[in-house]
């Protein structure tokens, strides 16, 4: 049954005033027209709602349950407007999503502050997720957004480009090469090598040693950057890893420019296509480009 939403509140008027000539004055209509809409409802519930005499209006039981049922009804609608309206307004709201650990360990620190700063009601769940698992958590909606390499193939996936970030080697400030501004694959190749496993890197590592036809040994993977960062400077080797994670300050290290061929990724917030982000989600994918290096934003 489809009840007009005018037809309760004038209903809730009148139950309210106990008169019609108030709830009139109340709703700003005629009195004809407030009798029309009571006799409309009851036409359509099939019931009386109110015992009408030349002094005094009453409900019937029929329409007591009805100003019960309508009063929590527009209690319940009023609280989720307003906490909608909150929530457009950035008063409060949830945001969840992914990033991939070399970001979230470096760049998005200094974001999560910023927007924590603007917006303090919002509360922020952020999921460490490889790229592979980011794109996928991404599709079947478990986030709001990611960030995280852009891959070849989009599917049903945008990607708003941030930044382009290039891969380097890092070693230790001692090592012969240490002097160098970059480095080429073929001379990389000729020391132990530490890498990232399960990354977006390591397939593109892999396709450029074919395309050079450079058979290296990748006896060391890691998983976490800082475990990477550790080895080297333990002495273990050579880390190859994206520029964005080179840890700040290290003076014991150098990071070098891999040349020949020049690796890169394209950092991108990924969302599904044609999906609307929430208040809270667009309000921070606004403020992405504070995780753009500042060299990026100079180029």
């Amino acid at each position: 049954m489809k009840i007009n939403f005018k037809l309760l509140t004038t209903f809730l008027a009148v139950a309210d005033n106990a008169s019609f000539r108030k709830a009139a004055d109340q709703t700003h209509l005629s009195l004809p027209a407030v009798s029309m809409q009571i006799k409309q409802l009851e036409e359509q519930l099939g019931v009386a709602l109110f015992q009408r005499t030349t002094r005094r209006v009453e409900l019937t039981r029929e329409g007591e349950q009805l100003m019960i049922s309508t009063r929590k009804a527009m209690a319940e609608l009023d609280g989720a407007l307003t906490s909608i309206q909150q929530a457009a307004n950035l008063q409060h709201g949830h945001l969840s999503f992914g990033c991939v650990p070399t970001i979230a360990g470096t760049r998005l620190p200094q974001l999560l502050v910023e927007f924590a700063r603007r917006f303090p009601a919002i509360s922020v769940r952020v999921r460490e997720l490889a790229q592979p698992e980011l794109l996928e958590a991404v599709r079947r909606r478990e986030l709001d957004f990611g960030i995280g390499p852009q891959p070849e193939k989009h599917g049903e996936l945008d990607f708003r480009p941030l930044f382009v970030d290039e891969y380097v080697a890092l070693v230790p400030a001692s090592h012969p090469v240490a002097g160098k501004s970059g480095i080429s694959l073929r001379e990389l190749c000729r020391m132990t090598l530490l890498t990232l496993g399960a990354s977006q890197f390591q397939g593109q590592l892999i396709a450029a040693l074919a395309e050079e036809r450079l058979e290296p040994e990748l006896n060391y993977e890691f998983t976490h950057v800082s475990t990477l960062v550790a080895m080297v400077e333990a002495g273990l080797g050579v880390g190859v890893m994206p520029a964005v994670a080179v840890p700040p300050r290290r003076t014991a290290l150098k990071a070098l420019r891999i040349i020949r061929p020049v690796l890169t990724r394209t950092i991108s917030v990924v969302t599904i296509r044609g999906h609307t982000l929430s208040p809270s989600a667009a309000s921070f994918v606004e403020l992405c480009d504070l995780l753009v290096p500042r060299k990026s934003k100079a180029a």
